[in-house]
């Protein structure tokens, strides 16, 4: 599954996911690297009134 994380206030990373960690941080592996931050919450827009 692919998932996106967050490290530092603007960097994305977006890689397959590959285990939870006890803080709340979730590990993803892009290429032959690991990173470790926190996920990104799936955004959803807001329904607009009868446009």
């Amino acid at each position: 599954m692919i998932r996106t994380i967050t490290v530092g206030s603007s960097v994305f990373i977006q890689g397959t996911f590959v285990r939870d960690l006890n803080d709340g941080q979730i590990a993803v592996r892009v290429f032959d690297g690991t990173y470790v931050g926190r996920p990104v919450q799936p955004y959803k827009a807001a329904e607009s009134a009868n446009a």
